[in-house]
């Protein structure tokens, strides 16, 4: 039987098209350097330990009306030369923001000042010679040139409006991007760092265009809500096709690398974690796993001091067994200005995140000309080169007590739109931590298991209102095997849509009955002269000096601001006195200046309760000590409470670290050496004075000079021997115990056993 081709017009577009992506993808082959093909079966980030990130600013603050000289000596070879020069491992470089791209593309317009120049041309040129893989940077959201060009793409409030800076990711931008990455790969990159897929960060919340009603109808099968409603379980699904709607896009645009060229890597810009929440359309384990690695950003000006260490720990749990990316800046305070931090303080934030596991990469915002400018890249080179000379003294496996619980379900339907009181107990909990010298991590309700429960010997449930029956199913077969749990604040009282329970679903775990919750905050604890209340006390360090004298402890509440429960033990022993305060008895309490807490007034149950469950133990805080270390009436007690609740529950760990609160210990462990490595980090700011606006809130000074320091280390199985990376530290070996005088802002301490 005769066949004869099939010559319609659509196979023969079919077949053109087909025909010239194989040309595409074998040109594509050849511009390749050999060593990238060489090291196929070893994608660049396994080896990374330290890169830069590299583009003009401004593009986004002129709404389309840029200066002649935009981005005019933003030069890709330099800015290849000035890496290799400043020790970096690889380059992402800016190809792509929301006005314009950096190379010769035909689907979005350079800056007038480049005139013929390609700097993505110019990088990869150099980049070659030096064996440096480029990644390269592309803006996804905020894509205000495709807005003004396709405005139906935009996302839209639910009475109509547009959201005129946020595209929808339902829309067929999906396509524009595609289409640019292609355009991107063509050059033989490395990679793409997508920076971000979000659904805006506040209100007013979209999206409720032609598109999204369209899909929701075809999935749920009814029509979208009208708007925000908690407790809806419309909402509810709304929420749910948010959150795949950003899953979906990311995982469209990993597979489209993949196909195309499956040695070319992909990460997303995260924001999965605090401060963010259900507004961004990320969960903290869903949306970090759909590239090679998860890259988020830690910085000083934006999340404080304390967010290099959580987020290393969460960038881990969130992808366990990936490499995973922080990137940090040498900005003062933003991105876009244009300043240098002194070394030392760019050496605190660096050492805390490799100490911590991460591959860490120092974004450079070029001038506004895309001028690059030689202090920073000398201070950059000293801290990179410092970081590659060490590199040996990361990545091995950390040593952690506590293991932070985190759900994003009690995120979203506790904290619902003002989620930052909420995270205040998470984020207590791990400042007590770092400050006490509690070796951390995070687990999650999305991806929780008895064997990862069982990797920490203390699990805290830091004010973790919604739990699943599967939840608390997985924590009692932990306790019975051994584990010890920490509850705090209203842990368990809440059913998944928010709504207050008669019961809580740990009582079975506490042995307590739930009486009552507080309505107030400013709750207080008085701890008595019991055994339990005496290990609780302990060095707890206000006025009278709790555990000082027995007699003492009758007498001297403090404050523990945040959630409590009024509890009566039922198989649980009660340990002190929680006492509500004087607004209790207001007839307004909350016309009371809410900001402000009164004085300890009544007791109304015990504040804590220790039960013993199979060959496990519960500590329930009736309060919330670690909301509290994280609020604005911090007390020292509160996070020494939170330490007391640990060291009561784990009286021997593996390793003790004794040290200054602003010196941050970080222990790991390498057993074919037989090695433990303690990292010491100190953060070492300058004071500062009153802002010109905004007072009080005082943004934090810069680390000019490394401090001086005494630190005690106490192995519970034996010491051999140890020595300081440091010449300048002072160590002495008595026993299994080390004590060492560092003056530096990072020294890691090997310990032989």
């Amino acid at each position: 039987m005769n066949t004869f081709p099939d010559c319609s017009p659509a196979r023969t577009r079919t077949a053109s098209v087909n025909a010239a992506r194989l040309l595409w993808v074998l040109l594509w082959l050849i511009a390749i350097p050999a060593d990238t093909l060489r090291s196929a079966e070893a994608p660049w980030f396994t080896r990374a330990l330290v890169g830069m990130e590299v583009g003009p600013t401004g593009a986004q603050f002129a709404g389309g009306q840029h200066a002649p000289d935009y981005a005019r000596n933003f030069n890709g070879a330099e800015v290849v030369r000035r890496c290799v020069a400043a020790k970096a491992e690889y380059l992402v470089l800016w190809v792509r923001d929301g006005e314009f791209t950096f190379h010769d593309s035909k689907l979005v317009p350079k800056p007038a000042g480049l005139g013929d120049r390609d700097v993505l041309r110019e990088a990869m040129d150099e980049a070659r010679k030096h064996s440096l893989p480029i990644i390269a940077y592309c803006q996804l959201q905020y894509p205000a040139h495709e807005l003004r060009q396709h405005p139906e793409w935009k996302m839209r409030q639910a009475d109509g409006k547009p959201v005129d800076h946020l595209v929808c990711f339902n829309s067929p931008y999906t396509n524009a991007v595609t289409a640019l990455l292609t355009e991107m790969l063509g050059y033989g990159i490395a990679g793409f760092h997508l920076d971000m897929v979000d659904q805006g960060f506040g209100p007013p919340h979209g999206c409720w265009c032609d598109h999204c009603q369209q899909r929701f109808q075809a999935e749920h099968g009814r029509p979208l809500p009208k708007g925000v409603n908690w407790g809806d379980e419309d909402w509810d699904r709304m929420m749910q096709f948010r959150y795949a709607t950003s899953d979906r896009f990311e995982k469209l645009l990993t597979d489209h690398v993949r196909r195309l060229a499956p040695r070319a890597t992909v990460d997303f810009n995260y924001h999965g974690n605090p401060p963010f929440s259900w507004e961004v359309g990320q969960t903290p384990v869903r949306h970090a796993g759909n590239g090679d690695f998860v890259t988020g950003e830690a910085g000083l000006w934006a999340f404080g001091a304390l967010s290099a260490s959580f987020n290393a720990e969460w960038y881990r749990a969130a992808t366990p067994g990936k490499p995973f990316q922080v990137a940090v800046q040498r900005g003062v305070r933003m991105y876009h200005d244009q300043t240098t931090r002194p070394l030392n303080d760019m050496r605190w934030e660096l050492f805390t995140l490799l100490a911590h596991g991460a591959f860490v990469t120092m974004i450079d915002k070029t001038a506004y000309d895309g001028w690059l400018d030689p202090v920073a890249y000398d201070r950059i080179g000293a801290l990179l080169g410092e970081a590659r000379n060490k590199r040996k003294e990361f990545g091995q496996v950390p040593v952690r007590e506590v293991g932070l619980y985190f759900s994003a379900r009690s995120r979203d339907w506790l904290g619902r739109d003002k989620p930052a009181a909420w995270f205040q107990s998470v984020q207590g909990a791990h400042k007590a931590c770092v400050y006490e010298h509690l070796g951390f991590g995070f687990l999650f309700d999305e991806n929780v298991t008895l064997e990862g429960l069982q990797q920490f010997p203390v699990v805290v449930l830091p004010n973790v209102g919604i739990l699943t029956e599967r939840e608390v199913d997985l924590f009692r077969r932990y306790i019975e095997d051994g584990g010890k749990l920490i509850v705090t604040g209203q842990s368990g009282q809440f059913d998944r849509m928010g709504r207050p329970l008669p019961a809580s679903t740990l009582e079975g775990l506490i042995g307590a009955r739930m009486k009552q919750r507080l309505e107030g905050t400013d709750n207080w604890v008085r701890l008595d002269a019991s055994p339990n209340g005496m290990a609780l006390g302990s060095r707890l360090d206000h006025h009278h000096r709790i555990g000082a004298a027995p007699d003492q402890f009758e007498h001297v509440p403090f404050l523990v601001r945040g959630p409590a429960t009024v509890y009566e033990p039922t198989t649980g022993t009660a340990v002190g006195e929680l006492l509500d305060s004087h607004r209790a008895a207001l007839a307004n309490p909350t016309g009371y200046n809410t900001d402000w807490p009164l004085s300890a007034r009544t007791v109304v149950g015990p504040a804590a309760l220790v039960n013993s469950v199979g060959k496990g133990t519960v500590l329930t805080f009736a309060g919330s000590p670690d909301a509290a270390t994280a609020g604005e009436h911090h007390l020292v007690e509160t996070r020494t409470l939170f330490a007391n609740a640990v060291r009561f529950l784990h009286p021997k760990p593996r390793v003790r670290i004794t040290a200054p609160a602003n010196v941050e210990a970080v222990v790991t462990d390498d057993p074919t050496t037989r090695t433990l490595r303690i990292h010491f980090i100190a953060y070492n700011a300058t004071p500062q004075t009153t802002p010109v606006k905004e007072r009080p809130y005082v943004l934090p000074g810069l680390i000019e000079d490394a401090p001086m320091f005494r630190a005690r280390i106490e192995l519970r199985d034996g010491l051999k021997a140890a020595k300081a990376w440091n010449r300048t530290t002072q160590l002495k070996k008595r026993g299994n115990r080390v004590e060492v005088t560092v003056t530096d802002i990072h020294e890691v301490i090997h310990c032989r056993y």
